[in-house]
């Protein structure tokens, strides 16, 4: 895998949160890369020997059981998109040599049969899951328990905004420590 394996707990989830600052960037590496679906190959080709983690944008459809993976610059804003079924896009991003799929934008729960689609094919695959988009503490837990029902390996919440201080600009380290604590205590039940 790489590196970002000692990142997860009990190698089930990780917790993707934003930085505020060069200084709180300093100690990480750039392990964990996020990449639109059609440029993992060449971001692959590109780290030679290094040794990184790539996820891969792809977006709900509006169709159970189907991703968009039109999520690159010129793609995304074409105004055909490629819908393929999730297990065919696990398939390309294996093939390009990503990790996983991030799914976004979720937009919180609001198409929840598309992500338990998306859940279930990872889990079935063995492959990576990365929910983004309208994440917070109130559907967090939701939502990652679907990701480890469905048997998804490895998952990396990614909760932006709505744990952001709005006075600071900073990620609320209270917040962060809830949501660990909400991780632990789900894979622990799936472990």
């Amino acid at each position: 895998m790489s590196n970002i394996s000692n990142r997860f707990y009990r190698n089930r989830v990780a917790l993707n949160v934003l930085a505020n600052s060069v200084e709180n960037a300093k100690y990480y590496s750039g392990s964990h890369i996020n990449q639109v679906f059609p440029s993992v190959g060449a971001t692959r080709a590109n780290l030679g020997e290094k040794d990184s983690w790539i996820n891969s944008l792809v977006s709900p459809a509006g169709r159970v059981g189907y991703v968009n993976i039109s999520t690159g610059p010129i793609s995304a804003a074409h105004e055909e998109h490629a819908i393929v079924p999730i297990k065919t896009a696990i398939a390309l991003v294996r093939d390009m040599g990503g990790n996983a799929l991030k799914y976004f934008p979720m937009k919180g729960l609001s198409s929840e049969d598309e992500f338990r689609a998306v859940a279930k094919a990872c889990g079935e695959e063995g492959f990576a899951l990365e929910p983004t988009g309208g994440i917070d503490k109130e559907n967090f837990e939701q939502i990652l328990r679907i990701a480890l029902e469905a048997n998804v390996p490895q998952v990396i919440p990614h909760v932006y905004s709505s744990i952001i201080d709005k006075n600071t600009g900073k990620t609320n380290v209270e917040d962060v420590c809830e949501l660990l604590e909400t991780i632990k205590k789900l894979v622990d039940q799936h472990a």
